[in-house]
Parts: C-alpha cells; sequence; structure tokens
C-alpha cells in the first residue's frame, strides 16, 4: 500500500486535488468527512465534544460545525481542546478504514492540519502539498460565504506556506483553473508515483 498524505491550507485545492487523484486511480480519503462522521449523533466524538463544549453549538440536535468553529478558531486553546478530543477518533476511524482496502491501493489522504502536526510525517510515505497565492485562497473562502474576518482567522489558525513545504516531498501550485490543475498531477503521478505502484 502506497500512503499519500495530501496537504494545504484551506482555500488551496486539496478536495480539487485529491478528487482528481482519485480519476488516475487513488482511493481519496478526507480526513474532514472522517471528522463530520465520528461528530455524528451517537457517536464517542459527539458526546465528548458536546460535554466540553456545551449545548451551544448544537442545531437541532446535531453539533453544528459553523457555530464550533467560530468558538475555535476565536481560541487557539480551545482549538486545542478540540483537536485532542477528535485526532485519535478520526485516527482510528483511518486505520479501520486501511484495513478494508487492498494492499496494492494508492490511498491519498487529504490531512489539512499536518504541518501543525509534524510528527505524524512520518506515517506516510509522499507527502504532497497543494499550494495557492493567498489572493486566490481569499477570494475562494469568500465566494464560499465566509466573511472577511472569519477567512482571516481561517487562514491564521492554520501553518503557513513554508511549514508546509518543511514537510512535503512535493508541491504543486494550484493558482489556475481545475485542468492545469490536472496536468500538474497528472505528470507529478506518472513521474513519482506510477514508478512506485508498477515495482
Amino acid at each position: 500500500m502506497l500512503l499519500i498524505a495530501l496537504t494545504g491550507g484551506i482555500g488551496a485545492g486539496k478536495s480539487s486535488a485529491g478528487s482528481l487523484l482519485a480519476r488516475l486511480g487513488a482511493v481519496h480519503v478526507n480526513a474532514d468527512q472522517l471528522a463530520r462522521e465520528i461528530l455524528e449523533r451517537g457517536e464517542e466524538g459527539y458526546n465528548q465534544v458536546v460535554a466540553e463544549f456545551g449545548d451551544g453549538i448544537l442545531s437541532s440536535g446535531s453539533i453544528d460545525r459553523g457555530k464550533l468553529g467560530e468558538i475555535v478558531f476565536a481560541d487557539p486553546e480551545r482549538k486545542k481542546v478540540l483537536e485532542k478530543i477528535t485526532h485519535p477518533l478520526i485516527q482510528r476511524r483511518f486505520k479501520k478504514l486501511l484495513a478494508t482496502l487492498p494492499e496494492n491501493t494508492v490511498v491519498v489522504y487529504e490531512i489539512p492540519l499536518l504541518a501543525e502536526n509534524p510528527d505524524r510525517v512520518e506515517e506516510f510515505d509522499l507527502v504532497l502539498s497543494i499550494e495557492t497565492a493567498h489572493e486566490i485562497r481569499q477570494e475562494r473562502l469568500l465566494a464560499r460565504g465566509l466573511s472577511h474576518e472569519q477567512v482571516a482567522a481561517r487562514i491564521k489558525s492554520q501553518a503557513s506556506d513554508e511549514s508546509r513545504r518543511a514537510i512535503a516531498h512535493f508541491v504543486i501550485a494550484n493558482d489556475g483553473n481545475q485542468d492545469a490543475l490536472l496536468r500538474s498531477l497528472e505528470e507529478w503521478w506518472t513521474t513519482f508515483v506510477a514508478p512506485k505502484i508498477s515495482g
């Protein structure tokens, strides 16, 4: 099994890159999706997070990720508390998923906060970082409906591009359109991934 970490800052286009890599033959796993699953009502993560952050983060009995985000992106200490609860549960779910896959699978694990947790880098065979100019990331996030203040808080809460470059084996720029990103990923896959899985 070839395990590839896919990282990058918010708005850089990690999910687009993950979807395109799935078209090239990888199994794309999104850490944010696993995070949603462990916070569903009845899950261990749901119970722990509600106990810690209170009923104010709930909407119709479910955790409102927007409300929770407002708390943790405004307070680094509360963010650490949340991560201490969720990260072990996400890792456990990821390992359970890996156990169901064939040995020759290429797994692309989309993990936004890898640079913030550099001790995890050694878990992966390759680390690919998607990098996008700050202004473009800002435009994308504003288009998603976030306010300027929310965009600034989320970008500030994450590691810098320099920190991500320091842990990455490869960096791919995503300043163009989807076709340009696909061409870059195809070239990278052919040069660096295909030889590993064929050999």
